[in-house]
């Protein structure tokens, strides 16, 4: 005699969750050589006669945590989109930063419209000592021991920017002397 399952059961839900099928999912990436952070999903609304439309951007920084890192800044009507979006601008803006360690060659401070980021080198042990988008652009950089400080605007993307734009000052003392020389 064949048992009636009436779903209220515990062992018919388990059953039912054993039939799931199993393997890879259809949608499966391929691992890629970068790693993604998304710093800051920005929303904005528009009113329209049925109500609010809303957007998205979103920021986001990438880096193979070997001296490369990009940002990039994606918009639109849904999160995931956007994400997706900003992922490709960051791949097309890499940069290269130059390393001495697990540190940086020397003090820089970078600028960008309101913001100043602070970046210094620090001992081995250290850690990141840094916050927000700073944090994250350094981390995916590869840098694993240095002290940063923002000053002036906190505004997520300025500080990206001008964060970039002191990893950008690095110079080693090879590329040094070799333009003293030249």
């Amino acid at each position: 005699m064949a048992e009636e399952r009436t779903g209220n059961n515990r062992n018919d839900r388990n059953n039912r969750r054993d039939r799931k099928p199993r393997g890879p999912r259809k949608d499966f990436k391929e691992k890629s050589e970068f790693e993604e952070r998304v710093v800051h999903i920005n929303r904005n609304s528009k009113v329209v006669k049925g109500g609010r439309r809303f957007s998205f951007g979103a920021l986001v920084v990438i880096g193979d945590r070997k001296g490369r890192v990009g940002y990039g800044l994606g918009k639109a009507a849904e999160v995931a989109e956007a994400i997706r979006k900003a992922g490709e601008v960051a791949k097309r803006n890499l940069c290269t930063v130059t390393m001495r360690g697990t540190t940086l060659p020397h003090e820089a401070i970078g600028k960008y419209s309101g913001a100043q980021v602070l970046i210094r080198p620090a001992s081995e042990g250290t850690g990141i000592i840094a916050g927000g988008p700073c944090r994250a652009v350094l981390e995916l950089a590869g840098v694993r021991d240095v002290l940063a400080k923002s000053l002036g605007s906190n505004n997520h993307l300025n500080v990206t920017k001008a964060t970039l734009e002191a990893l950008g000052q690095m110079r080693s003392k090879e590329e040094v002397l070799a333009t003293r020389k030249g």
